[in-house]
């Protein structure tokens, strides 16, 4: 029996040791036995991988499917994977696990032993193979289960799961290896930094099958590794273990480096243990951060930041699941950061480690889920029993990461909101580095946020449906009047969402902003050369060319993107101007090819620019710096003054002290028209008014487009906004040989019939079944599901087009200037138009303006076009110019059109005779038998 006197000397000793290396990995990785549950035959596969990736499964003949990208082979259900395996000798005596990184339910056996079970789907799963294995071969059997061996709610509302995005692929991805361990050793080390305190709380989680007191030497090194700075702590303790949990307090010092997006400075934590026939060591790497809720807002070690987000729902087109490399997430996460975001939403699903390492080493903030989304039921306790664990594996696999700031429950929960406060309670009990949320966009932000809450991400506070509770400026027509702020207002940069913010005490995060769609580019098709096959979109290129519109393919992509990225960078400043706001994540900046297809991003699913608008740009609109020009409007008559302010967002680390803000208005020559210099005071964390406008705008005898931009001396932060400037029409002259009417009739017919010029402002009313209703903004999401839900929800469907399409060096555009797709000073044209449904016309005609339609019905949509008429020539505007006459733009625009017809150049290229015009405003359009898409949140 020793005595107590000596354990110091013996600690002494075992200090003085050279750690050796504890531990050996004997990979898996390579060929492996498959067989399918429903079949006898066994065939070979590479693992890490999927059945997908190796092709395996029934062959996929549903070529129709236009929801989601598609899966060449399908497997739902149970697969045998088998190998032999070859155990050393020196393993004898070592705790020997087995470990898979990331896969679905497993159940394993060696030499037909069965060992046991894991469902863990977001973190490894790790069984202790010791007892089975012994120096020799071994044959390995592992089967996974890709069906119901989840509660059934996830396979069709989680994005682990989900054939909309991931797939619900069977097969095991990431490491897979066998490890031998010392018998006793380190199993897990949790770190909890005190950025504040400048402190680390070390845990070191033992595993002990000794079963007696153990005397042991600790040795713990931090050394900072990422950022090329200096700081290297070393910590020895000599203790004796009596529990399989040890904790420190190590002081980091005063010269610790802190880890935020504007420094990544990581630390690589190594803990020895080593006593009398004991010898581990492992390492774990940790930040040393303090994220924070303070008031409405966030701040990293005592620092405001504002949360540029991204919306991430696992789309991997290549591979169809996510990628298990470090590599492939920082380019994720620069690519990222190269347009301004610094935040990352995973929607109802977990990354792995490799997501977490590199978002670590980039400066990013995450905030993954559980892998749920849909109603919760205090009383279904299989599935809270399985999120609950989840949970708390998510905070043990992957809480020292510096970059995991934030959890959530799921996406759009609905259900006992009892259940989901007491489930972040236990979480928050057993890791507190972390803030947490019921939720996002729970109860689709009617209820508000939920007890215990840390944070709130919704798409509206409490109270009536009005767009002053809104935190997003674009809806669903189910969701808000006419779509929202964006779609329902007269342009400006001057709205915010300062009253929705004003109603809540936490943080408001504006949940899936943007949301707007734009038309395939169907170049993009021929990069799909991995496990997904973009047979959607193969539909929807086919679909146009059965609508005669094949050539103007690459047109509506372009014009409907153009007009979509400027609605989001919109939508971003919105949330700039609001004072008090913490954040947004959009959805999103990258296109999300399921549930119906939802081309939504300014990247592709591969995440490359789609050639839309630069990063510079974008980036005006989405930085730590954002410039912001408050106006009422943008468009001008000569004469009138423009009356605004300027506003700086600063949300650097430093003071925005010492440096000058310029602004310069020119015209369309780049003429300078007025500017100034300001000296700035700006602190960080605020947004802050720098001084007003108040510019006199010069007469003009032509329209012409301004600019209006803004710069910080010395910087890269900048921003431009264009303005329309137009001479003052108040009473806009009608030529007298042209005649304007409201009505066909047979003096219009007459007309024409003599030879007459003719402009025409046709009815709404009277045209209802050939026309479609004026849309501003891009369609929301995609038109189908969102046609489906209004319908479920009694509300109006959306026109579902995605803007205009025109040639600016038509005659017709003389005097009015446009690009070719839509701009702000179209709105309050396109609001009172409805636009004519062209479909029986010649496959060649283009109408002067047309609308872009959706993929799913195809029409090929005019708001101005011409025709000659017999002997007269008609030009048919579906947008009642005469009645909107208080606006500059709609009076400029009637001039143009006047002015052309006037001219010599109105010439149309296509006849009709008067029974094809009557019958292009009387005939039955057909039905595109738009099939049924639905949406969990919107089951209730």
């Amino acid at each position: 029996m020793k005595r107590f006197w000596s354990i110091p000397l013996m600690l002494m000793l075992f200090a003085c040791q050279t750690p050796k290396e504890s531990r050996e990995e004997l990979s898996l990785a390579g060929c492996w036995e498959l067989r399918l549950d429903s079949t006898d035959v066994t065939e070979q596969v590479q693992l890490p991988g999927t059945t997908d990736t190796n092709q395996k499964g029934y062959p996929n003949n549903d070529k129709e499917e236009t929801t989601h990208l598609s899966r060449p082979f399908r497997y739902q259900g149970k697969a045998w994977y088998q190998k032999e395996i070859t155990i050393p000798e020196n393993w004898e005596g070592k705790s020997i696990w087995l470990i898979l990184e990331r896969t679905k339910p497993t159940q394993i056996w060696v030499d037909s032993i069965y060992v046991g079970s894991s469902d863990h789907i977001s973190t490894p799963q790790e069984y202790d193979l010791s007892t089975y294995l012994r120096a020799g071969k071994h044959h390995l059997t592992i089967l996974v289960d890709n069906g119901l061996s989840v509660p059934p709610q996830l396979l069709d509302n989680s994005h682990a799961y989900t054939e909309s995005t991931q797939t619900n692929w069977n097969g095991i991805i990431g490491d897979l290896k066998l490890e031998a361990r010392p018998q006793f050793h380190i199993r897990r080390i949790q770190v909890y930094p005190h950025a504040d305190q400048k402190t680390v709380d070390v845990k070191i989680k033992l595993s002990n099958p000794f079963e007696q007191m153990i005397v042991a030497a600790v040795q713990i090194e931090m050394e900072a590794f990422n950022t090329g700075l200096e700081h290297h702590i070393k910590f020895n303790k000599n203790i004796v273990v009596q529990q399989d949990e040890i904790i420190f307090q190590i002081p980091m010092g005063d010269d610790a480096l802190e880890w935020s997006e504007f420094s990544p400075t990581l630390y690589r934590l190594t803990a020895n243990i080593q006593g009398e026939n004991i010898q581990d060591s492992q390492s774990t790497t940790f930040g040393l951060r303090d994220f924070k809720a303070e008031g409405t807002q966030f701040n990293i070690n005592g620092l405001t930041t504002f949360l540029r987000g991204k919306h991430d729902a696992c789309v991997f087109p290549l591979t169809g699941h996510v990628p298990m490399d470090t590599a492939a997430w920082r380019r994720y996460f620069r690519i990222a950061k190269e347009y301004g975001i610094n935040h990352c939403r995973f929607h109802s699903w977990c990354p792995p480690k490799a997501c977490f390492e590199a978002a670590d080493i980039e400066g990013f903030y995450l905030q993954p889920e559980l892998p749920f989304w849909g109603k919760m039921e205090k009383g279904d306790t299989t599935l809270i029993h399985f999120l609950t664990k989840e949970g708390l594996q998510i905070q043990e696999a992957y809480g020292n990461h510096a970059s995991f700031v934030m959890m959530a429950i799921g996406n759009e929960l609905s259900g006992d909101q009892e259940a989901m406060v007491d489930m972040i309670a236990r979480f928050r009990s057993e890791d507190g580095r972390h803030l947490y949320a019921s939720g996002s966009n729970d109860y689709l932000g009617f209820n508000g946020p939920a007890a215990g809450d840390d944070y709130f991400t919704t798409c509206r506070v409490p109270g009536a449906n009005v767009f002053s509770n809104h935190t997003r400026g674009s809806f669903s027509f189910a969701d808000a009047e006419d779509g929202g702020y964006i779609n329902h207002t007269y342009p400006n940069s001057v709205m915010n969402f300062e009253s929705a913010i004003e109603q809540c005490s936490l943080p408001i995060i504006g949940h899936e902003t943007g949301q707007f769609q734009c038309y395939p580019n169907y170049e993009e098709i021929k990069k799909y050369t991995g496990a997904l096959k973009p047979w959607n979109l193969e539909i929807f290129r086919k679909r146009l060319g059965e609508s005669g519109m094949a050539g103007q393919a690459d047109d509506f992509f372009k014009a409907s993107g153009k007009w979509m990225a400027q609605l989001y960078r919109a939508e971003m400043e919105m949330a700039f101007r609001t004072p008090g706001m913490a954040g947004f994540q959009l959805l999103d900046l990258q296109d999300y090819p399921g549930q119906g297809t939802a081309l939504v991003g300014i990247l592709d699913a591969f995440m490359d620019n789609k050639g839309l608008i630069t990063a510079k740009e974008w980036k005006e609109s989405c930085d730590d710096v954002v410039l912001l020009a408050l106006l009422p409007k943008f468009c001008y008559s000569g004469n009138e003054a423009l009356k605004g302010s300027i506003k700086v967002a600063n949300y650097t680390p430093t003071t925005l002290k010492g440096k000058h803000l310029t602004w310069t208005l020119t015209n369309s020559q780049d003429q300078v028209i007025a500017q100034n210099n300001i000296p700035l005071q700006i602190n960080q964390g605020t947004l802050a008014e720098v001084g007003p406008l108040n510019i006199a705008l010069p007469a003009i005898q032509e329209a012409e487009t301004y600019t209006l931009r803004l710069a910080i001396e010395g910087t890269d932060y900048h921003n431009h906004y264009p303005l329309w400037i137009y001479p003052e029409h108040n009473n806009v002259q009608i030529p007298t040989d042209i005649n304007v009417i409201k009505k066909w009739d047979k003096q219009a017919e007459n007309l024409l019939a003599n030879g007459a010029k003719v402009l025409w402002f046709p009815d709404a009313k009277t045209y209802k079944n050939v026309t479609v209703e004026g849309l501003f903004q891009t369609d929301y999401w995609n038109y189908r599901m969102f046609k489906s839900i209004c319908e479920w929800v009694k509300k109006p469907v959306s026109p579902g087009t995605l803007g205009l399409l025109m040639n600016p060096s038509h005659p017709v555009f003389a005097h009015f200037p446009t690009d070719f797709h839509t701009n702000w000073q179209w709105f309050t044209m396109i609001k009172n138009s409805h636009p004519l449904i062209l479909d029986q016309l010649p496959d060649n005609y283009r109408p002067i303006v047309q609308v872009i339609d959706n993929v799913e019905r195809n029409h090929k949509l005019g708001m101005i076009q011409e025709f000659n008429v017999g002997p007269g020539k008609l030009l048919i505007c579906m947008t009642d110019l005469e009645t909107q006459q208080e606006y500059p733009e709609v009076r400029q625009l009637y001039h143009s059109l006047l002015s052309y017809m006037d001219s010599s150049e109105f010439s149309p290229q296509m006849t009709l005779t008067p029974a094809q015009l009557i019958e292009l405003f009387t005939h039955q359009v057909g039905d595109s038998k738009i099939k049924e898409l639905g949406n969990i949140s919107y089951d209730e």
